[in-house]
């Protein structure tokens, strides 16, 4: 999301950029402590997610190997589960977790779980939004003084916030499909599972910190509309 011009409503926006700092710290010392708990089976992260796509029928589903750290992902037009190298070739608590975790997206793409294909469908607007909504808004209210263009940026924008908004059950959803996968093929025990959920948890704080902020930025552009109808 762009940043823009400083105006007084950006201090709505500061709450929800400190509480992402601090998601993005938890999800990176979490994984960190938990990459270091090895788990007792022998495989690795891209073993889990290849057998675990075994097991729920996805022979389509490929499992690969991408650069980068934390950059794990489903790409759901190529049905390919990409790992980081420390998730793909790692048996770690947390390299499991995020493997299964992955591996949970494919299944519910599999599966057409529902908050996931409205995600998809919102996919063009929400980036489109994301993009220049805002920027539509802000010119609309330095510049052009016009309520139509602050209120065309807004509902643009909007797309972009519902898509973050419709995103937290889909990543909860993988996560407790993860959960409940590893532990029915008894991949993890309870105590391994333990350190896998927080894992979890933490990388999930990230999403919700990612729609806190674009909240916060509609609220802003909501407000910025308002005082052109003051003036």
């Amino acid at each position: 999301m762009p940043f823009f011009f400083f105006d007084p409503t950006m201090i709505i926006v500061i709450p929800a950029i400190i509480f992402v700092a601090y998601a993005q710290f938890k999800v990176k010392s979490t994984f960190a402590k938990y990459l270091r708990v090895r788990a007792n089976t022998n495989m690795t992260g891209a073993d889990i997610a290849r057998e675990l796509l075994r097991r729920e029928g996805l022979n389509n589903v490929r499992v690969e190997q991408t650069r980068g750290r934390l950059s794990d992902h489903y790409d759901p037009r190529s049905k390919v589960v990409r790992l980081s190298p420390d998730v793909y070739g790692s048996n770690s608590v947390a390299s499991i977790g995020v493997a299964a975790h992955e591996t949970g997206h494919a299944i519910q793409d599999a599966k057409q779980y529902v908050p996931l294909t409205f995600r998809h469908t919102l996919f063009p607007a929400a980036n489109f939004g994301s993009q220049f909504g805002p920027m539509l808004a802000v010119f609309g209210f330095f510049f052009f003084r016009s309520e139509l263009l602050v209120t065309a940026g807004i509902v643009f924008f909007a797309a972009a916030v519902l898509f973050q908004i419709v995103t937290l059950p889909v990543e909860f959803n993988a996560s407790s499909r993860a959960l409940k996968l590893l532990q029915k093929h008894n991949f993890l025990d309870r105590q391994e599972a333990k350190g896998t959920k927080k894992v979890l948890n933490a990388a999930a704080l990230t999403y919700v910190g990612a729609t806190l902020v674009s909240i916060a930025h509609l609220a802003r552009l909501l407000i910025m509309r308002g005082m052109l109808r003051d003036d």
